[in-house]
């Protein structure tokens, strides 16, 4: 190449770009590298700069600042740095850790090295391994929780034989690894977790090989092992929570380590659920193949370890309230069928079936129909309810979760046979007489209640709390919010015998020796629309000046009438009077001494009605408060349980208590005076061929309640019918009207619950010793009240005129009463007392005065609160739902 075409050298700073920025620096801070490359020789082998390979390199090189590769120490602005080579250039200082990267220019120098990713990436393992081993080393398995060793309570009839196996919220009977059969071990280990016997807790291969599977969409094993459910279902909560699996994890090593398989086996099996309400397999065996768990097939074996994938998708029943489309029989019989085949096969590819034992079970173990609560079904149901109540109202140190864990056996007092005696006698009248088809509008929402005491110890024998306690919710045996109406009269004539008359020249608290006691022979105004008068004769008033006039059953007149002949033919004013002359807070006074509870069933004792029935107790307790009369004045408690043992101490035993209601001469009096209703009167159906029988009908106001409550000297019954509708968690329920119910065109308490009394006492009664009652004697004085005149000889104690007969209307032209206290509303005066004035009802229903000085005729509605009470009492006492609906032949409680 000739030298006129060769290019002209280039500076060794870096070329003619170099070269251009060193131009457009300011002259006074020329880099270094400029006055070097144009000083120095370009022949210089031992200059300070090296030459550049190209313009990359210098415009690299400008970009550091100057043209050299490195900068000696000492090399700043505007001085020289000659003489210095490489080797006199000093490092850096490292870091420790060399981030951001030096040396590194731009994205680069935020990129970490391998070594800086693999050391932090150690350190946190390192990290995250010591704070697991300390927290292993410090976790404590926690306690087992109370719900998971829940067991069953046994409930036993008053002869020491089981009646159900029930109570608490869980359906469990815990039992030992040994009960556990071979088959129920081999089948839970093939499906849920082969390496059980060998693993830690946990099983890693367990869940990847699950992760796998699940992703081929094919049937597996859990990921879970047994040990992981068993701490999980016995020990921790069931949320799905990050901390709740951390939990699980640490908990499963320790358990795993500690605890033998035997034992998490037998926990895990007891613990778990099988769907129908049962927890554990003892109740899994009752509840799918009505059999204990050590009786079941290798096959059954199988099908109940399919259970435990869940039961809402393999119980062959359904589950279609929980889920209407998959949960059906159909699709449920179909998984639970490829499920139970796939374990049994899976038993025999793990050596734990042999082939031949396989070969036996060709055919699925269809599981029995669900049982829908079938022992608590029929009557046991309230019986139940009735004895765990008043078990926990008189053991105050059990607590009801404790009683739900399980454990106890109660002891109660129902007879089992008298139980279905009293049944049948109710589901005959609904068999013969109710009949929804022919009369929707008249037969429809019947319902019973019945309580059946014995008299010298108040144990609750039998009771009635509806057709089914796994239909009708209340028990119609406790109280429902029905009034008793006439019923209630036995404790005025027991309030007048044992407190007495009050004096009308006195005030009104006046004490026992101013008053004077009341003979049954006294006689009273039995004249309907009676007008109410207080003790001192003044007419009775409510709060707006309405006075009060008490009808009778049927607008009947009685015209003057003993006590006696009254409670006969269930007259209402007379007793009504006889209340006020006491004083309704005596009578209550007497109710509550009896028995009854002044709770919020008990009415307003200030109101003329109050003496005819307004309350309205439970059938239970109006059982027991018959019984006090029974048993010549002496009252006991009715109960439900006699004894109750946890884990085989007896921790409760009833213990009966007498308390002196009445002087035995009053309750002989007052049980003669019923026992003549029932020969006599409105009881006649009540009637026991060679027995003595006392008892009272009850009717209310409206007809919407009728009542029986009567007893022989062993036996106190008490039966109640009302109609209400089925909507038992309506707050608003009421009472509906009976007329024309059963094709009869009034129920009275001397109608269908006297026959079902009769019915169910002439069979109970069977084989018991045929006892008279006491002979009564004497007693009080024979006095005469509402108006009732008073004869110049001393009347007989009884009256011996029948009552009068004439029609019971009104006269056209009205009387006036006399204003003598002699002559008070005569018989015929039937318009003596009208004119602003209460109308009483004609049974007892409630309390119908009038605001407004009108007559008012109207009475509520028998009751509308039918909640059920708090449960402690009327197990004994008659709480629980339901009370008793009132009735009587004449109304009033007649």
């Amino acid at each position: 190449m000739s030298e006129h075409r060769r290019k002209t050298p280039q500076p060794q700073g870096g070329g003619r770009a170099a070269a251009r920025r060193a131009a457009q620096q300011p002259a006074g801070r020329r880099s270094e590298s400029s006055r070097r490359a144009t000083s120095a020789s370009p022949s210089d082998a031992y200059g300070e700069e090296a030459s550049y390979g190209g313009r990359a390199e210098a415009r690299r090189a400008a970009q550091r600042g100057g043209g050299g590769r490195r900068r000696g120490a000492g090399d700043t602005g505007g001085h020289e740095g000659r003489g210095r080579g490489r080797a006199d250039a000093r490092p850096g200082k490292k870091r420790l850790i060399d981030y951001p990267r030096a040396g590194k220019y731009g994205a680069r120098r935020w990129v970490p090295s391998w070594k800086l990713v693999s050391g932090v990436t150690l350190s946190f393992l390192g990290l995250m391994m010591g704070a697991a081993g300390i927290a292993y080393a410090l976790v404590v398995p926690p306690n087992i929780k109370d719900v998971a060793t829940a067991q069953n309570n046994v409930y036993y009839w008053a002869d020491d034989t089981p009646m159900v196996a029930t109570g608490g919220s869980v359906n469990r009977q815990s039992i030992g690894y040994a009960q556990i059969p071979v088959a129920m071990r081999n089948a839970v280990i093939s499906a849920e977790n082969k390496s059980f016997e060998t693993d830690r807790g946990i099983d890693p291969m367990g869940i990847g090989r699950a992760v796998y599977n699940m992703a081929r969409g094919g049937d597996t094993q859990g990921g879970s092992t047994i040990t992981q459910q068993y701490v999980k279902n016995s020990m921790l909560s069931q949320d799905q929570t990050l901390s709740r699996k951390v939990k699980e994890l640490f908990i499963t090593l320790k358990v795993g380590e500690t605890e033998s398989k035997k034992k998490v086996m037998e926990g895990y099996l007891n613990v778990s659920y099988y769907g129908r309400g049962a927890s554990g397999l003892q109740a899994a065996a009752r509840a799918y193949y009505d059999k204990d768990a050590t009786d079941l097939t290798p096959s059954e074996c199988a099908f109940l370890a399919t259970l435990l994938k869940g039961a809402t998708y393999y119980d062959p029943a359904g589950a279609p309230e929980i889920d209407q489309e998959q949960a059906t029989p159909a699709k449920n019989t179909k998984r639970a069928k490829l499920r139970w085949k796939w374990i049994l096969d899976e038993e025999v590819k793990d050596g734990r079936m042999t082939q031949a034992e396989r070969a036996k079970y060709t055919t699925f173990p269809m599981p029995e129909p669900p049982r829908k609560d079938a022992k608590l079904g029929g009557q046991t149901g309230y019986l139940v309810d009735l004895a765990t109540k008043y078990f926990l109202a008189q053991k105050e140190d059990v607590t009801e979760r404790q009683l739900a864990q399980g454990g106890y056996e109660i002891h109660t007092t129902f007879d089992r046979k008298k139980v279905t005696q009293l049944a049948t006698a109710v589901n005959k009248v609904y068999a013969d007489k109710i009949d929804v088809k022919a009369r929707p509008e008249l037969d429809s929402h019947v319902q019973f209640g019945g309580a059946s005491v014995d008299t010298k110890t108040g144990a609750i024998v039998a009771t009635y709390g509806g057709q089914d306690a796994t239909k009708h919710y209340t028990n119609n045996a406790d109280v429902t919010g029905a009034q008793v109406g006439s019923t209630f009269k036995p404790f005025v004539l027991a309030a007048a015998m044992q407190y007495g008359k009050r004096d009308p020249e006195l005030d009104a608290d006046q004490s026992d020796s101013e008053r004077t006691l009341v003979s049954p022979k006294s006689i009273y105004n039995g004249d309907n629309k009676l007008k109410i008068k207080k003790y001192n004769g003044e007419v009775w008033r409510n709060a707006k000046g309405g006075e009060w006039l008490q009808t009778n059953d049927g607008d009947k007149s009685y015209g003057p009438i003993d006590l006696r002949t009254a409670m006969q033919e269930s007259a209402n004013s007379p007793y009504v009077q006889l209340g006020m002359d006491v004083g309704t807070d005596k009578v209550k006074e007497a109710a509550l001494d009896a028995g009854l509870r002044d709770d919020d069933y008990m009415a307003d004792a200030k109101v003329p009605s109050y003496s005819i029935g307004t309350s309205s107790p439970s059938a239970i307790r109006m059982a027991g408060a018959y019984a006090t009369f029974a048993t010549s004045g002496q009252q006991r408690d009715p109960f439900s349980v006699t004894e109750v043992k946890h884990r085989g101490e007896v921790i409760y035993q009833h213990e009966t208590v007498s308390e002196p209601a009445f002087p035995s001469i009053v309750a002989d009096n007052v049980t003669d005076v019923l026992k003549n209703v029932v020969e006599k009167g409105t009881g006649t159906p009540a009637q026991l061929p060679d027995r003595d029988v006392a008892g009272k009908t009850g009717t209310t106001d409206g007809n919407k309640s009728a009542w029986f409550v009567g007893y022989t000297p062993q036996l106190s019954t008490a039966v109640s019918m009302f109609r209400m509708d089925d909507n038992e968690k309506n707050k608003n329920r009421k009472f509906l009207k009976m007329f024309g119910t059963g094709g009869e065109e009034k129920i009275h308490g001397a109608s269908f619950p006297a026959q079902i009394w009769h019915d169910y006492m002439a069979v109970a009664m069977k084989g018991m010793e045929v006892k008279d009652f006491p002979e009564p004697q004497p007693y009080g004085e024979t006095l005469y009240g509402g108006g009732a005149p008073s004869p110049t000889p001393t009347p007989s104690p009884t009256p011996s005129q029948t009552p009068s007969s004439e029609p019971s209307s009104p006269s056209p032209t009205p009387s006036s009463p006399s204003p003598t206290p002699s002559k008070s509303c005569g018989t015929f005066d039937w318009d003596c007392n009208n004119g602003g004035t209460d109308t009483g009802t004609t049974d007892g229903g409630d309390n119908s005065g009038t605001t407004d000085g009108n007559t008012n005729t109207g009475t509520t509605d028998g009751g509308t609160d039918t909640g059920t009470t708090d449960g402690t009492t009327d197990g004994t006492n008659g709480n629980g739902n339901g009370n008793n609906a009132a009735g009587g032949f004449f109304g009033g409680g007649g």
